[in-house]
C-alpha cells in the first residue's frame, strides 16, 4: 500500500515538471526573444533619426525655429509654440548663446542666488516728479465758526422758542424769555429815577448801563424808559446764524454734560431726541445754554497716512470731490495739520477750509482728495521692477548672463513709479518685470554677504 502511494506522488511530482517546462520554452522564451529583438530595432531606428535629425540641424539651423519651453518640437518657419503659445526662436541662436554664455557653474547655482533669463532690462531714471497724494475724508463743523448763547443773570426760563435739536436759527432770532428778580430790581430803580429825579442825567444814565451790562436789550430798555413800565421778563436774542445745539443738560442748578444719544431700536426708531432744556427750568448767570454752528463755513478733514505725511505741507493745493456730489469738485489749500494722531486712528489729520454756502454738503459727508504736493527729484524704478516680500523690497540686478536678487530700500510710490533710496546705483541694470524670475515668494532669500558686493 505504501508503495503505490510513493510511485503516484512521484509520478504527480514528474507530470508537473513537464507542464513547466513546455511553458517555459513554448510561451516565455518565444515573448523574450521578440522584445529583444523590438528593443534593438528601436535603438537602431532612433539612432537613424538622430543622426538625420543632427545632419538636417548641421546643415539648416538657420532656417529652424524651436519653442524654449518644448525644446523637442522643431519648425521650419516662425510663429508660436502650438502647446504654449510662445514665441519660436531660431535655433542657431539659442544654442550659440548657451554655449558661448551660459556656463555650468551659473546653471548649478540655486534660484534665491542666480536666475538665468534673457528678459528685458532696465535702469535707475533721475527725475523731478510732481507728487499727487490721493486721500479720504469727511466734512466736520468748524470750531473757529461756533458761537455760544449764555445767560447773563439767573432767572427762570418763561418760554423757550427752539422746538428740537439742530434746528436752524437766524442772527436776531429769539430763542427763550427768562424771568429775572435781578433784572426786574435794576428796572425798577430806572423807573423811579425817571418818576422822582429825571434832570439827574448821571443816575439815569448809570441805572441804563447797568441794566445793559447785565444782558437787557436795548430796545426792551427804550420800551421800559417811554411806558416806565418793568417788564417781568427779557427776551434772549441770538448773535449767530447756524444749527442750535445743546450746550449742557439742566439738573436743577446743576449742570452736567449731556450724555449720548441712545441706540436706534424698535422703541426710539419713530422719535427723535428731546432738548433737555424745558420752560420753567433755572439757568446761572454765565452759564452756556446753546452752541451755534455755521453750516456755510466747515472743515475737510483729510486723513494722511505717515508714509505720504513727509510730502504734506502747509499751503498744499487740494482737489476735493464728494461723494454724495461726485459730478462736482471744488479746490482748497491745507491751512493746518494736526501734531497728533486721533484716538483710534494711524492717520494725521489735515484741514481744508470750505465754502459751503452754495454746496449745502451735510455734515460728515464723505470726500476724496487728491493732494498737489511739491516736486520730489528722486531715482526711480518702475513699479514692476520691484518685488516686494513683505516688510524687504527686491530687485534682480542684471550679472553676465543672468540676474541675482538684491534688496533695496524705497520710498514713496507715484503713479507707475517707486522711489529708491539705496541698495543699487544708476550703474546697475536690473530686471524690467521681477515677477518674471520667479516662482514663489518662499525661495527668495537676500542676503548682504561680500558675493553680493562683488
Amino acid at each position: 500500500m505504501k508503495k503505490k502511494k510513493i510511485l503516484l506522488i512521484i509520478s504527480s511530482i514528474a507530470a508537473l515538471l513537464a507542464i513547466s517546462t513546455w511553458i517555459y520554452f513554448k510561451v516565455w522564451v518565444p515573448k523574450y526573444r521578440a522584445h529583444v529583438e523590438h528593443s534593438k530595432m528601436t535603438d537602431m531606428s532612433n539612432m537613424d533619426m538622430g543622426n538625420m535629425q543632427d545632419s538636417y540641424t548641421k546643415k539648416n539651423t538657420s532656417d529652424l525655429y524651436i519653442c524654449p519651453m518644448h525644446p523637442k518640437l522643431i519648425h521650419n518657419k516662425p510663429g508660436n509654440c502650438p502647446i504654449c503659445g510662445m514665441h519660436l526662436v531660431k535655433m542657431e541662436s539659442v544654442a550659440k548663446e548657451i554655449q558661448d554664455t551660459t556656463a555650468l557653474a551659473s546653471l548649478l547655482l540655486p534660484t534665491n542666488r542666480f536666475a538665468i533669463s534673457a528678459i528685458p532690462a532696465t535702469a535707475l531714471q533721475k527725475n523731478n516728479e510732481k507728487i499727487e497724494i490721493n486721500a479720504l475724508g469727511y466734512t466736520a463743523y468748524n470750531t473757529t465758526e461756533v458761537g455760544s448763547i449764555a445767560s447773563w443773570i439767573n432767572g427762570r426760563i418763561e418760554k423757550l422758542y427752539i422746538r428740537y435739536r439742530y434746528q436752524l436759527v437766524k442772527k436776531g432770532q429769539k430763542i427763550m424769555d427768562i424771568y429775572s428778580p435781578d433784572l426786574l430790581t435794576a428796572q425798577q430803580n430806572l423807573i423811579f429815577l425817571l418818576k422822582t429825579d429825571p434832570t439827574n442825567y448821571n443816575l439815569i444814565n448809570a441805572a441804563k448801563e447797568r441794566l445793559l451790562l447785565l444782558g437787557f436789550p436795548e430796545q426792551q430798555l427804550q420800551q421800559v424808559i417811554t411806558t416806565k413800565t418793568a417788564l417781568l421778563t427779557v427776551s434772549v436774542y441770538s448773535r449767530y446764524s447756524g444749527h442750535i445745539h445743546e450746550a449742557f443738560n439742566m439738573d436743577n442748578n446743576n449742570a452736567i454734560p449731556v450724555p449720548e444719544a441712545p441706540a436706534m431700536n424698535e422703541a426710539n426708531s419713530l422719535t427723535t431726541q428731546e432738548l433737555s432744556i424745558k420752560e420753567g427750568m433755572y439757568v446761572q448767570r454765565g452759564q452756556t445754554i446753546f452752541k451755534v454752528y455755521n453750516p456755510n463755513k466747515i472743515w475737510a478733514l483729510l486723513n494722511i497716512y505717515p508714509s505720504d505725511q513727509p510730502f504734506i505741507q502747509v499751503g498744499n493745493k487740494v482737489r476735493i470731490v464728494p461723494e454724495s456730489k461726485s459730478n462736482k469738485d471744488f479746490r482748497g489749500s491745507i491751512y493746518f495739520i494736526e501734531p497728533f494722531f486721533r484716538p483710534g486712528s494711524k492717520t494725521i489729520t489735515a484741514r481744508v477750509n470750505v465754502d459751503n454756502s452754495t454746496l449745502q454738503l451735510p455734515i460728515g459727508s464723505q470726500l476724496r482728495a487728491t493732494i498737489f504736493s511739491n516736486s520730489v527729484e528722486a531715482e526711480w524704478l518702475p513699479k514692476e521692477a520691484v518685488l516686494s516680500l513683505g516688510l524687504s523690497k527686491v530687485v534682480f540686478v542684471k550679472k553676465n548672463n543672468g540676474y541675482k536678487a538684491k534688496k533695496v530700500s524705497t520710498g514713496v510710490s507715484y503713479k507707475n513709479l517707486i522711489q529708491i533710496t539705496g541698495g543699487i546705483t544708476a550703474k546697475d541694470s536690473v530686471a524690467a518685470n521681477a515677477q518674471f524670475l520667479m516662482d514663489s515668494e518662499s525661495f527668495i532669500k537676500t542676503r548682504n554677504n561680500n558675493s553680493d558686493k562683488k
